[in-house]
């Protein structure tokens, strides 16, 4: 199943058309190419399979890679450099080698980064080349002079990239599993797969000062006493769960549950067989509500790259932020124990995913989302969000990103994959961290 994106032949062929000018034409980007360039990003990393962290730290990178050749030429935004944790100004254009062509090096440096991101190259290098051919025949020399200065900020970033302790994280332990104290998180049905991004709290922040900042209140008490606040928490998931399913599919809880359920990677089991049904990631899902609300102000190519790249900063802390309480509290999830301790045969909604459970993840992002949406484009900003349209689940509208935030972190609850303190203090630790965000980045004077 396919992202939607806007359809590569059609812009090629106004592109050509205007290339059949002289040589002078210059060479006319907008918004419109560089959804083309994050929708075919988001296309590869449904195909791909990339967790929701992982996800993040692919969405941020290109974004700032963009983001910073516009700010330095555009007065209205200020350049990440001292405001990023380490990031450094990135080389200056060299007027005697041509003309500026601020928002075609930023396409170029943001498709660059993105293909030594994903694993699909050859996906990306497809679109690159394709795009280049056509801009090429516009107007070479203007287009090489614009490809050399985006590849060269894309080269100043992915060195900056290096040091983000990424590539460390790849050679540390797997997570140990927890077979003896009940309380702590062990592998969950159906798939039982490893734990995901165990030390991803070890990624370099690039807001926050540090992964632990807005540490969440401590967990309750763990206990399987029937008149503990636990246990009441574990008999709401349970009963929630049951009433969704005796509804069916006309349940509006079912619906919400569906629509934000973002799990990169579902596993069905059908006899001896695993299928996999592949969906987009929490972070994915709210950068496209930023596209939304992108093309619904009309905004022009430099705003989008800012939005773009506020909202894909936001969330990629969000995951940091969130992955370091999940692997320190490390709390089992609802399904093992309403399977211990309730109802053997009972299943969730939605599949648990394999990770501990406290704080919930999507209410994190969400909340942190929603803030910085929020501040850009105000606090009663209705939207119609299709985002799941392409994998047929049909349009919920919002009039606010923050009613939105709440939806999709209770739809956890709905699910039955979170208690409902890992959704209430989730959402207000990302809220606080988007706070953070908002008051910590000057982007736009």
């Amino acid at each position: 199943m396919k992202i939607e994106f806007y359809t590569l032949f059609s812009f090629m062929a106004i592109i050509l058309f205007v290339g059949c000018q002289k040589n002078s034409t210059p060479i006319l980007i907008t918004s419109k190419e560089y959804f083309l360039a994050t929708d075919k990003v988001t296309e590869i990393m449904f195909h791909d399979i990339f967790s929701p962290p992982f996800a993040s730290r692919i969405l941020a990178y290109p974004n700032v890679a963009a983001y910073e050749i516009i700010s330095s030429y555009n007065e209205k935004y200020n350049s990440l450099s001292g405001q990023l944790n380490e990031l450094t100004p990135v080389p200056v254009f060299d007027k005697t080698k041509g003309t500026l062509n601020p928002q075609l090096e930023a396409l170029v440096a943001h498709i660059d980064i993105s293909w030594e991101l994903i694993f699909s190259e050859d996906e990306m290098i497809e679109l690159r080349d394709s795009l280049y051919t056509v801009w090429g025949k516009i107007n070479k020399t203007k287009f090489d002079t614009a490809k050399n200065y985006g590849l060269l900020v894309a080269y100043h970033i992915k060195s900056w990239m290096d040091k983000d302790n990424y590539k460390q994280t790849r050679t540390m332990p797997k997570h140990k599993l927890s077979t003896k104290n009940p309380l702590k998180w062990p592998s969950t049905p159906p798939a039982y797969m490893n734990a995901i991004e165990p030390h991803w709290a070890k990624i370099s922040p690039f807001i926050i000062d540090s992964a632990s900042q807005f540490k969440p209140i401590p967990l309750i008490t763990f206990s399987l006493n029937k008149k503990s606040d636990f246990y009441k928490e574990l008999m709401e998931v349970y009963n929630i769960g049951n009433a969704i399913i005796e509804k069916g599919d006309e349940s509006e809880k079912m619906k919400i549950a569906q629509f934000w359920d973002c799990n990169p990677y579902v596993s069905v089991t059908k006899g001896h067989l695993i299928l996999a049904i592949k969906k987009i990631s929490p972070g994915a899902h709210w950068m496209g509500i930023a596209k939304i609300a992108s093309l619904k102000t009309k905004s022009d190519f430099d705003h989008t790259v800012f939005v773009a790249t506020k909202i894909s900063l936001a969330i990629a802390d969000a995951f940091i932020n969130c992955w370091d309480e999940k692997y320190i509290s490390n709390l089992v999830r609802p399904e093992i124990l309403i399977n211990q301790h309730i109802d053997e045969n009972w299943r969730p909604i939605l599949q648990t995913p394999p990770f501990p459970e406290y704080t919930s993840g999507h209410s994190v992002v969400s909340g942190t989302a929603s803030v910085a949406l929020t501040n850009v484009f105000g606090g009663n900003f209705q939207f119609d969000d299709d985002t799941e349209k392409s994998f047929g689940l049909p349009l919920r509208s919002f009039n606010s990103f923050n009613e939105a935030a709440d939806e999709a972190a209770i739809c956890r609850m709905y699910g039955g994959i979170h208690f409902r303190t890992a959704i209430v203090v989730g959402v207000k630790q990302g809220r606080d961290l988007g706070k953070f965000v908002n008051e910590k980045l000057k982007m736009k004077l």
